[in-house]
């Protein structure tokens, strides 16, 4: 364990509301030099409140804080970075519509402007600098950030952040976005920050993670810190106790062995797209869960998109049998009972600034009518409470926005407008990317249901456990093609499914 140093960042009787929520209340917690710490707790515990506070995101309603023993109090994100406190943050950091280089250097563009001229040469050369010293040669400076994928674009934000080797290093759930490689690049980047006697703060929900890397585990639930752990005293059962105050037992996977019909419900039939997939096939089941594995490029994002018409298939096409309509877009594919969960929901499956119940009712238009003309709106608050209350939304009402719910419950929304439109087909990329322990079982307990129920489901992921404990079959891919089939009933052999990957 490494030696901790002085307190570099010191938050005393911290409180914040919003509105009538408690997203904290009265935390103390102190930050030393040379160490990881990691926060952990249920989604809406107060995590990333507790952390954008420090980095100048957002204000405290009252409390202090002291940085380097000085009173801190940050005006923004901006000055803290200054000041020697980095974020990565959540969802997504970067503006799609200006340059890589552009993006790193964001409100800093001083050093490369002579009156008001900018020296984009010099900029992008000195972004190519910050890249390559996390790691990363790949990257374009000079390119759009829209032309990167949301790993590539998360890279990026890790570039900005890391370019002026800030004190305190804060990761919020930053990991879920990543490919394996990526995460090894930040665990480096990681351990380096503490060695140099700088911290970290670390937000994650992979508890297996942060009891790898972190030197003490903060504890949190409904904004009140329940206990700091140090390295020596971590054990999973406890500090899963602690998160959600009440036992939670450790298989949240299936555990049956349970099939599926013969009856091929949605079809690829060799389709290629312009980038990733070439001749790709497969055939969903009524009532299984297909699982989709592999690295992050080997082309199970993309073929998600393809198979709800929202990539182009420049070749073969995407099938339903029972009525031999071909999907070519989203469109076609909603008015079939398909639903598609993206990896991506800030940007791809929700509406931030529309309430909670807007998003759910984006399904419903059709169906909450009244004599098939005009929106009802006691049909449409039916529909969305329905979902509130069967998922435990948590949400001051159902008019809030989206935007103000955590992760976990900004998922909840996203399922729940397929569940009320009940979907027959759902596509789900990454479905419990950035949740809680406590959310991810109810998740997985929900899928289940579907598929018992008789819904056909494709799972992609970059989690093997998550592949392995809910697939009927599992297809892994690599390079745009099927490079392995595994089948539930034959047992799944983790090594097996890796050698595939790679």
């Amino acid at each position: 364990m490494r030696e901790k140093g002085e307190i570099l960042v010191e938050v005393k009787d911290m409180c914040k509301n919003f509105g009538v929520t408690v997203a904290l209340n009265h935390v103390d917690m102190a930050i030393r030099r040379g160490e990881v710490r990691g926060l952990i707790g249920e989604n809406g515990s107060g995590k990333s409140t507790v952390s954008s506070i420090i980095a100048g995101i957002q204000q405290a309603t009252s409390g202090e804080m002291f940085y380097k023993g000085q009173p801190w109090k940050p005006a923004s994100n901006l000055e803290a970075s200054r000041s020697g406190i980095g974020m990565i943050v959540q969802e997504a950091g970067t503006i799609d519509s200006i340059s890589v280089a552009e993006n790193i250097f964001l409100g800093n563009y001083g050093q490369f402007k002579k009156g008001p001229v900018m020296n984009r040469a010099k900029m992008n050369a000195e972004a190519k600098k910050a890249l390559e010293k996390i790691g990363v040669t790949h990257i374009n400076p000079a390119l759009p950030a829209r032309m990167y994928d949301m790993q590539e674009r998360k890279l990026i934000e890790i570039a900005r952040t890391m370019y002026s080797d800030p004190d305190v290093f804060v990761v919020d759930e930053t990991t879920t976005a990543l490919s394996q490689s990526g995460r090894e690049l930040l665990y480096r980047l990681m351990h380096h920050a503490a060695a140099e006697n700088r911290a970290v703060i670390f937000i994650s929900h992979d508890l297996e993670e942060l009891m790898e890397h972190c030197d003490t585990l903060t504890v949190l639930r409904d904004g009140v810190i329940i206990d700091n752990i140090e390295r020596e005293d971590f054990e999973a059962g406890d500090i899963k106790r602690k998160m959600v105050g009440r036992e939670i037992k450790g298989n949240y996977y299936r555990v049956d062995n349970d099939g599926y019909s013969g009856e091929t419900v949605l079809k690829a039939e060799c389709i290629t797209t312009m980038n990733a997939l070439l001749c790709f096939s497969l055939e969903l089941h009524k009532g299984e869960i297909l699982g989709i594995g592999g690295l992050s490029e080997c082309g199970m994002h993309e073929l998600g998109k393809a198979l709800y018409g929202l990539e182009e298939v420049v070749d073969g096409r995407v099938l339903l049998p029972g009525s031999g309509t071909v999907i070519k877009n989203a469109k076609t594919a909603f008015r079939n009972k398909m639903g598609y969960v993206s990896k991506n929901r800030d940007t791809e499956s929700l509406e931030l600034e529309a309430s909670v119940a807007a998003n759910i009712q984006s399904t419903g238009l059709d169906k909450n009518r009244s004599f098939g003309l005009f929106l009802s709106f006691k049909k449409e608050k039916k529909y969305a409470q329905l979902q509130v209350d069967s998922l435990a939304i948590k949400c001051v009402n159902m008019l809030q926005p989206v935007k103000a719910l955590s992760g976990g419950n900004k998922q909840k929304v996203v399922f729940g407008k397929w569940i009320a439109d009940d979907a027959d087909i759902l596509i789900l990329d990454c479905p419990t990317r950035g949740v809680d322990i406590g959310v991810k079982a109810a998740m997985y307990q929900l899928i289940y249901e579907m598929k018992k129920k008789g819904k056909s489901i494709i799972m992609i992921s970059e989690e093997m456990p998550e592949l392995i404990g809910m697939s009927d079959r599992l297809l892994v891919l690599k390079d745009g093609k099927v490079n392995g089939e595994f089948l539930r009933k034959d047992g799944y052999h983790q090594n097996e499914l890796i050698e595939c990957m790679i």
